[in-house]
């Protein structure tokens, strides 16, 4: 009985460290996709990086990427930027695998 105890702890802590590594690799995602958008408008290095927080920010408005996105398209637009929805959920790929990459080397 404790060996099975001992199995379902274990993969309760697995869940909860992938969890945990997901949120990570969201969050950095999505602070390089804000420092993207920041550099295509043309921000100094400190409004970079407020707005780059304010893009993770955006992303506890609702579950998954549309409020990523959303405001992303609307700060890139109003900012007369020719950028469109399909672009961002291209750029938003490549920062998934750019944030994954960062901590598997900032594990290793």
């Amino acid at each position: 009985m404790s060996n099975f105890k001992d199995r379902e702890k274990s993969f309760e802590n697995k869940f909860a460290h992938d969890q945990e590594m997901q949120f990570r690799v969201t969050a950095r995602r999505n602070r390089l996709l804000g420092e993207w958008a920041a550099g295509l408008m043309g921000l100094t290095a400190e409004e970079t990086d407020a707005y780059a927080k304010a893009v993770v920010q955006a992303d506890f408005e609702e579950a998954g990427d549309e409020d990523v996105i959303r405001k992303v398209l609307g700060d890139l637009t109003a900012a007369d930027i020719d950028v469109d929805e399909a672009k961002i959920r291209e750029m938003l790929d490549e920062k998934t695998v750019e944030a994954r990459r960062q901590f598997i080397e900032a594990t290793e």
